[in-house]
């Protein structure tokens, strides 16, 4: 599998095991709702500073959304 889509689907996965919805996520990433769906679908490539900004929301290492 793709970085971009293991990303993608940690992302989502997060999110939902804390019922936000994508709004929220960016609200607390500081991203439009808009970029966090296309985030979450693969169809974005995430730079480390998104990783960083979404690792941040969800108080996680980013390492852990890429492993």
């Amino acid at each position: 599998m793709e970085i971009e889509a293991r990303f993608a689907e940690r992302v989502k996965a997060e999110r939902l095991a804390r019922g936000w919805s994508q709004e929220e996520l960016a609200h607390r990433a500081d991203m439009h709702r808009t970029f966090v769906s296309q985030i979450e679908r693969a169809v974005k490539t995430s730079t480390i500073r998104t990783v960083g900004k979404i690792a941040r929301a969800f108080d996680v290492r980013p390492g852990s959304l890429i492993d």
